[in-house]
């Protein structure tokens, strides 16, 4: 075995046929590590006497943590390669699954989280800096898309089995299946070559990494991109920290389906996912990123009125987050190539620095939903579509008046 996995990471990455699917298992880790527990949160609410807002801060803080803590791996990964952080990562990653195990109150839960999260994160970062080593922006933009396909199967089959293992055991035993999936992201690790060479690797000095950050937050564009796709993943954080209690508390969706309505959003996201891969080397991923945000503004709107106005009840409720969800296919993968583009050789800090505002914010949002909190879904739903609307407005501000002065310089 550890002959295959040697010639494995011996052949060129874009030929390898393992290595998108490798870059998938270590994406997953951010749905792995929210969504499995997500049918969850009403039991632990009771198991551990709390109400639904201190569940919630749960949530927050493994978004929190899954932020803050790439700016680390980033860091790292463009100082000693991309390989070591990530196993370093999966090791803390578990340590915080074990310690979520064994928890007995809720406040402590949200610390070990945190932990979990910051190991976590270094999968994803250092993904998105590999395939910005490997390819160039489109096909960059078109490859993560393609990823996300190939991931796309985590978030539907993580809460399908937390809810499954809610059936059959407690709450804890979905911390010690998310450690499970640790040990298969270390041999999906095994199987990856390096992909930062020596050569373009950068220093740790503090003054080196200031002005690395410098840079970043100084680019206009790099803000447009990243800031304006921190808002979309605000929405989609906003739905993961709702919905349980929305479906299952308001409407009474039985914690074990609840699943399968989560699934179709993701179901949604893979085939605009699709779409996007295909679209984005005929159009170019500024355009594809543009339809995305003024359709998610669209959908976050219809999704307020819908709520608002009592349209459908629980099927009009699903149907504008599938709409809202689906969408976000347009934003991700492509905000993520064009924040990357312009920094080819600290792809790792910029990837790190764009993750940590996306999971910040979302870790915000999260707690806005819980803060709003009513026995309604009309706080999810504002702050979804609050969200969405500030990202287009970012889009037309920080990365339409640049491109527009670039053509008019040609």
């Amino acid at each position: 075995m550890l002959a295959r996995l040697a010639a494995v990471r011996s052949r060129l990455p874009a030929e390898s046929p393992f290595f998108i699917a490798a870059l998938g298992v270590l994406m997953s880790f951010g749905p792995m590590g929210t969504d499995m527990y997500l049918p969850g949160m009403p039991e632990i609410g009771r198991d551990l006497h709390a109400p639904q807002d201190q569940v919630q801060w749960t949530l927050s803080a493994f978004f929190l943590g899954f932020g803050v803590g790439q700016l680390l791996w980033g860091a790292l990964s463009d100082r000693f390669g991309r390989r070591i952080p990530v196993a370093t990562g999966i090791l803390l990653y578990a340590v915080g699954c074990v310690g979520c195990s064994l928890t007995t109150d809720i406040g402590h839960l949200a610390a070990w989280r945190f932990v979990q999260a910051v190991g976590a994160c270094a999968g994803p970062v250092l993904v998105r800096a590999m395939i910005r080593d490997v390819f160039e922006r489109d096909r960059a933009a078109s490859v993560l898309s393609m990823m996300m396909l190939v991931m796309g199967a985590a978030p539907i089959i993580a809460p399908l089995i937390g809810g499954q293992i809610l059936v059959w055991a407690n709450w804890r035993w979905i911390f010690w299946a998310q450690a499970a999936f640790g040990v298969i992201a270390m041999l999906a690790l095994a199987s990856l070559p390096e992909t930062h060479p020596e050569s373009r690797r950068t220093s740790l000095r503090p003054m080196v990494l200031a002005e690395s950050y410098r840079k970043l937050l100084t680019n206009r564009r790099y803000l447009g991109y990243a800031v304006g796709s921190s808002f979309i993943y605000a929405g989609m954080f906003a739905f993961i920290s709702g919905s349980p209690f929305v479906y299952i508390e308001l409407f009474g969706v039985q914690p074990e389906n609840y699943g399968f309505l989560f699934g179709l959003n993701i179901v949604g996201m893979i085939i605009v996912n699709t779409l996007n891969s295909r679209a984005v080397m005929r159009f170019g991923s500024d355009a594809m990123l543009r339809t995305g945000v003024w359709l998610s503004a669209a959908s976050g709107i219809l999704l307020v009125a819908t709520v608002a106005g009592g349209w459908g009840g629980l099927w009009g409720l699903v149907g504008c987050l599938f709409l809202f969800m689906s969408l976000t296919g347009f934003c991700f993968a492509n905000s993520m190539a064009g924040a990357l583009q312009s920094f080819p050789q600290m792809a790792g800090t910029a990837s790190a620095l764009a993750g940590m505002l996306q999971f910040s914010i979302g870790a915000a949002s999260g707690w806005a939903v819980g803060l709003m909190a009513n026995g309604t879904a009309l706080p999810m739903a504002a702050v979804i579509g609050g969200a969405a609307l500030v990202s287009l407005a970012l889009n037309l501000w920080l990365i339409r008046p640049v491109r527009r002065r670039q053509h008019g310089e040609q």
